[in-house]
């Protein structure tokens, strides 16, 4: 019987684990890098142990310093979440050698299928060895991990052998290994996968579908339950090659079964020896526990009866602190407040006040609905975030939600290219444009009136704000009745709260604010001196930094006077566990090299400049 038990992960999914075990009354270890000392995970837990360092290699994917920390504190059981050491058979080992209880697979089992070039093979596929133009596009994709790390489609046989080197170099940052393999890369196609249960009596379970087509940089943001418009024969034939590949391994514990759906057919992928981010969808249509049967199964216990019946459909949004209007772009800053409607589940790593750094992945939380048919779990969750507060970093909330009331997603239709085809009208400013005016009469709120004791009106006030990048400037007015815009009535205004009266149309904003930046319902606006200070000039072909990050390569033989092409690879940037390409902006000679590997950067930072040919 396990009675105390240490996660070895962070986040969202070591605070998740960390629920569960509390309701089984099983005492929780966590660890931490220096990053997260002060981390929700860590608080959470009934004991922390420090792994010394902030980058995952020197932390989270240390095995040896895990399992010390495991056997200091005084655990008896490691459940590895997902990610870092979650898929490695040698940690696997490296626990149960230590006399500790593994929550997962056998590490054979982990050995087979944590290379997708190995489990191909015994799926009886061969990856491709020498590509030609006949093959293109493919995928160059790395051999461990998943999330999307290592992974790249390649149009041009010419690109090929840049991205192989991208691939491997983000593949072994990322997971220690710099493994790929080139695969044929299947337009168009769903992403289906299968959950897996099994224990240690020779039951497997297949707990229904799911969809998770709608990725960005081939990592899941909108995942459901059970995957829409499948046929009963197909459903059944993913079923029964889930089961397959679990019993060819021996499998034990919670597991997934990935394929790609095109044209009536599947195509196998892979298979993740772990717990998938996206498992409460499972959880939530079929009334389970996953982590709790993991736990049961390590215990030795079987399944209980038969697999349980799905009930409902359950819908997954991930929130990321990043911006998709500007490639993706992962953000850092503090976050101020995190509060989303009583509907729907909300796992998350974070809480009012905690800080997002740049050393991990830029996930906030999973926000998770279930009713009883797709149309309703849809409505459920995309008002939830539409209702959410989020004050902090820029956030994919809105992508989120239009993503969920597209007419394509919400008819089951969509694919893996959802993003390249609907990206840009997903991410077109949609300003509310009394926002600004709420925000200057909150702030005004308090604020003496000028000429309000007079007869004459007084003299207008003025404030600027950005929003959505572009300056919106507002005018009211102090009056004997109070604040006054013209065109609007305002019918309350203090320093959280405005309502207005547009054509008979009250709108109701609560105001936040932390700086400069103010927050007003769903619109994050910044608040613009009335003297802007003068600004750094940078001159023309200057690269600066998009994000926070550390430089991790630098193309070979660049050096200053260097003449490059208009988007040749310059150098790449790792921010929240992704690398990020900087390419050159136009055809010239590189005047100016400030990056050098190991370096690193804020946002803004002077990386580069490429001065155009004449």
């Amino acid at each position: 019987m396990i009675t105390s038990l240490l996660i070895a992960n962070r986040g969202e999914i070591a605070c998740r684990i960390a629920r569960t075990c509390t309701e089984l009354g099983i005492r929780t270890v966590a660890v931490h890098s220096d990053a997260d000392e002060n981390a929700l995970h860590a608080r959470v837990a009934d004991t922390a142990v420090r792994l010394p360092g902030s980058a995952p290699a020197d932390t989270y994917l240390r095995g040896d310093l895990i399992v010390k920390a495991a056997l200091a504190a005084g655990a008896d059981a490691v459940h590895p979440g997902y990610g870092f050491l979650s898929e490695n058979a040698g940690f696997a080992r490296a626990v149960q050698d230590a006399g500790l209880v593994w929550i997962g697979p056998p590490p054979e089992a982990i050995e087979a299928m944590a290379s997708k070039t190995r489990a191909k093979e015994l799926m009886g596929i061969e990856p491709l060895r020498d590509v030609t133009e006949s093959d293109l596009p493919v995928l160059v994709k790395a051999a461990a991990g998943g999330g999307g790390r290592g992974m790249r489609v390649v149009r041009r046989l010419a690109d090929l052998d840049g991205e192989l080197a991208a691939a491997r170099a983000e593949a072994a940052s990322a997971f220690g290994d710099g493994e790929v393999f080139v695969e044929p890369y299947v337009e168009g196609g769903r992403h289906v996968e299968v959950q897996v249960l099994a224990d240690t009596h020779g039951t497997v379970w297949a707990l229904g579908t799911r969809d998770c087509s709608l990725q960005r940089r081939h990592q899941k943001v909108i995942e459901e339950a059970p995957a829409p418009g499948l046929t009963g024969p197909l459903t059944e034939e993913l079923h029964a090659l889930a089961v397959r590949a679990a019993r060819a391994v021996s499998y034990v514990g919670a597991g997934t079964v990935e394929f790609l759906v095109a044209d009536g057919r599947a195509h196998f992928l892979e298979m993740n020896t772990r717990l998938q981010v996206e498992h409460p969808v499972t959880e939530a249509v079929f009334g389970v526990d996953l982590v709790a049967e993991q736990i049961r199964v390590a215990e030795g216990h079987a399944l209980r009866g038969d697999p349980p019946r799905a009930r409902g459909h359950a819908v997954e949004a991930r929130l990321y602190a990043e911006d998709p209007s500007r490639e993706w772009a992962p953000q850092t800053g503090r976050l101020h407040r995190l509060a989303v409607p009583d509907a729907v589940r909300l796992d998350t790593g974070y809480t009012d006040g905690d800080d997002i750094g740049v050393h991990y992945d830029p996930m906030i939380a999973k926000v998770v609905a279930h009713a009883p048919t797709r149309a309703e779990a849809l409505r459920k969750l995309a008002s939830a975030l539409d209702r959410a507060v989020i004050h902090g970093p820029v956030t994919n909330r809105d992508l989120l939600v239009r993503s969920l009331r597209h007419e394509e997603f919400t008819g089951g239709r969509t694919d893996t290219g959802f993003y390249d085809r609907h990206l840009p009208g997903l991410t077109a400013p949609a300003p509310d444009l009394y926002a600004p005016l709420a925000a200057a009469l909150a702030d005004a709120h308090g604020r003496s009136r000028f000429g309000g004791w007079r007869n004459l009106a007084s003299q207008p006030q003025v404030k600027r704000y950005l929003m959505d990048g572009e300056e919106h400037e507002v005018r009211y007015r102090h009056t004997r009745g109070g604040l006054a815009a013209d065109g609007v009535q305002v019918v309350h205004a203090d320093a959280e709260l405005v309502v207005l009266d547009v054509d008979g149309v009250r709108r109701r904003y609560e105001v936040s604010r932390y700086g400069d930046r103010v927050h007003v319902g769903a619109t994050t606006l910044t608040a613009l001196p009335r003297f802007p200070a003068p600004t750094a000039r940078h001159a023309p072909g200057s690269l600066l930094a998009p994000m926070p990050g550390t430089v991790v390569r630098v193309a070979e033989g660049l050096t200053e006077g260097t003449p490059v092409e208009a988007g040749q690879p310059l150098l790449w940037l790792e921010a929240m566990k992704m690398q990020h390409e900087i390419t050159a902006p136009v055809t010239g000679t590189l005047s100016t090299l400030h990056a050098t590997p190991g370096r690193q950067v804020e946002v803004g930072a002077l990386l580069a400049v490429v001065e155009a040919t004449p």
